[in-house]
């Protein structure tokens, strides 16, 4: 499937080459820990894998990590999971992210932007001062290292204070965003059992108001270790009897105390999407999210104290923590509460421009709405200040590479980039130092031995494989909350290949070192032995202007034949008649593979996704192998289940 382009469409030129961080980064590692002065990315990258301690140890040194007490050794197992990282070191992640108030207290740390588009600046000493007053606050309600502190909470600046006075008291952070549903928040708070929530009375979206007061109600009655729940009128109402004011517990003027913890002290509890079954519940550590994110914000988004900082996404995606992390190295970062295509699909680029981002990251589905849409950014916005336009979320079509090229600027770094909640960070992506090639990801990250496999564990280039991880990276999960003999962590990531991360996508490497992402390999198209990423048809399909979305599905059928659909969400006014259906196949078969043309082309009123906007494969075969509605999808981690129903009855039908 590898489709290797042999030009780039984007080259830095080598006064940006020079001036980025990892070049930097990697003269000066070259001189003290032995790091490859020549060869480049590729050398670094190598030396970065076989070298892991060495290469850990420069990261902490260039980035001047503090350590309140030494570690023993970089290292100390090394085996996955269960790899011990700075043994006997302590630090704290809060401490680090609100360095720059020391040199730049008077300068935006948060720059906050709703609906109107009006950005407001938090500086450094304020958001200093509040987190310091809500972590005296939060000792006062005797709230200790380990416990755990919630959130149900937008993308605000009092979301970044919580997390950040949890962070400072030791305690354990996790948020979701108010979109959820009670039953969302539930599934995913009571597995770790809160003593504080913060809540808001509710959210603006798309230009309407959403009261949540019922929602908190129901939590409230959930959740009995609650101690405390404080409450943050962003809609004006009231406090709810026995809840605490937010501006009461911000007012103070204590200097910030920073816990010292075990470098493996856990930060927050992230959650998969749990479309079958609960969300899983992982939990990273200070440490290794600091180093992580240090790495990958400093030197592959090469962000540093002139940079603005802006991620489209919200409190219940990693990208909201990792767009956090933005503050480790001094850039202001930019949280947008509000509908990505308010009050048009534009939006986020009239964001971007009125704070000035010099990165912006959005997701690929934003990217092809636009280039659908007819929307052109550079004609309409002054983003003379953006560098970089990040994707994640899946993989960014070769037409969406194009249409950032042509739209937005010939000289735009464009970083397609794939990691997972599982890490809160990228296996592979940015790089401002190499060229970009349509399609493809620039190549694996720093640290990371990222590799692709065959079934028998024989590593693959130029060839579609399992996207694994040969060596542990600090920010793997310490463990999964309520998962006491470490089965179900095991289970998610190394039955396949003992002592191995296996991610679950199919990727290429391809031989001059870029990346090619396919989708999920758990629901791949394997027609008489080809394989295939649902992501490859997806932007084949997506390409005609008629189809909204899709979703394709490969089902292993009894007799041993093999069915596979394709379900089109049509744009209003299209209609699935026999020209429209002709095109489909024949996009299919001249682009992909005459053996990947669907079975059947179905309309349907639209496609699920998880509540972080994935589109859902497997619960979706689940249902039409026959499983019920129930046991296929955990209802809570959807957006719309009565699309879920189509799908259901369209099986019962079928059988």
């Amino acid at each position: 499937m590898s489709t290797v382009n042999p030009l780039p469409l984007w080259q830095p030129d080598p006064q940006r080459i020079a001036q980025a961080q990892i070049t930097k980064f990697q003269a000066w590692a070259a001189e003290h820990h032995g790091a490859p002065a020549e060869g480049g990315y590729a050398a670094l990258h190598r030396w970065s894998v076989d070298e892991l301690d060495a290469f850990w140890k420069a990261v902490t040194e260039w980035f001047d990590v503090r350590f309140s007490s030494p570690y023993a050794r970089v290292l100390g197992d090394r085996s996955m999971p269960g790899a011990q990282w700075f043994p006997g070191a302590k630090l704290n992640y809060a401490e680090h992210a609100l360095r720059a108030a020391d040199t730049r207290p008077g300068e935006p740390a948060l720059l906050y932007v709703d609906e109107t588009h009006e950005p407001r600046p938090v500086t450094w000493a304020e958001l200093r001062r509040q987190v310091g007053s809500l972590a005296a606050e939060l000792r006062a309600l005797g709230v200790r290292p380990g416990d755990r502190v919630s959130g149900y909470l937008p993308n605000i600046p009092q979301a970044v204070v919580a997390l950040l006075a949890t962070a400072a008291v030791g305690a354990v952070w996790t948020s979701c965003a108010p979109d959820f549903g009670a039953r969302s928040v539930l599934d995913r708070f009571q597995q770790v059992e809160p003593v504080v929530l913060f809540t808001v009375d509710g959210y603006r979206y798309g230009g309407k108001e959403h009261d949540r007061r019922d929602v908190v109600t129901e939590l409230r009655s959930e959740l009995p270790t609650l101690r405390a729940v404080v409450h943050i009128p962003l809609l004006g109402t009231p406090a709810p009897e026995g809840a605490l004011e937010w501006s009461d517990l911000t007012s103070g003027d204590a200097e910030p105390v920073f816990e010292q913890v075990p470098f493996e002290h856990p930060l927050w509890v992230l959650y998969s999407s749990g479309t079958t079954g609960l969300p899983k519940a992982i939990v990273q550590s200070q440490g290794g999210i600091l180093v992580e994110h240090l790495k990958q914000l400093g030197l592959h988004c090469d962000l540093g104290p002139e940079d603005r900082f802006f991620w489209y996404t919200s409190t219940g995606w990693m990208m909201w923590n990792f767009l956090v992390s933005g503050l480790l190295t001094g850039t202001t970062v930019v949280l947008y509460d509000g509908s990505p295509g308010f009050p048009d699909t534009g939006a986020q680029w009239r964001v971007a421009e009125r704070t000035g981002a010099t990165l912006f990251g959005t997701s690929a589905a934003y990217v092809m709405a636009c280039r659908k849409a007819g929307v052109h950014p550079s004609r309409d916005f002054d983003l003379s200040t953006v560098q970089c336009v990040a994707t994640t979320g899946s993989p960014l079509p070769p037409d969406g590479f194009r249409w950032l090229h042509d739209e937005v600027g010939e000289d735009l770094w464009i970083a397609s980039v794939s990691g997972g909640t599982d890490v809160c960070s990228c296996f592979a992506g940015a790089v401002p130092t190499l060229p970009v090639h349509i399609g493809e990801l620039q190549a694996p990250c720093l640290g990371t031995d990222l590799q692709s496999w065959d079934p028998s564990g024989a590593p693959l280039t130029d060839e579609v494989g399992e996207l694994v991880v040969t060596n542990p990276m600090p920010s793997m999960p310490i463990h999964f909350w309520n998962d006491p003999d470490g089965s179900r962590y095991h289970d998610s990531y190394f039955a396949m290949y003992p002592g191995v991360w296996r991610h679950g996508d199919w990727i290429t490497l391809t031989s001059r070192g870029s990346v090619i992402i396919h989708g999920r390999s758990d629901s791949t198209l394997n027609r008489q032995g080809v394989r295939m990423g649902s992501a490859d048809i997806y932007e084949a399909v997506e390409r005609l202007p008629e189809i909204k979305e899709s979703l394709v599905i490969g089902i292993e059928q009894p007799d041993g034949g093999y069915w596979m659909p394709l379900f089109v969400h049509l744009v209003p006014g299209a209609v699935l008649d026999d020209a429209l259906l002709n095109r489909i196949k024949q996009t299919i078969r001249e682009q992909l593979s005459p053996r990947h043309i669907p079975d059947e082309v179905i309309e349907v009123p639209g496609i699920p996704h998880t509540l972080t906007g994935k589109r859902i494969e497997v619960p979706v075969k689940r249902l039409l192998q026959g499983t019920r509605l129930e046991k296929a999808v955990n209802p809570g981690s959807i957006d719309d289940l009565d699309l879920l129903r189509f799908y259901e009855d369209l099986a019962r039908k079928r059988a």
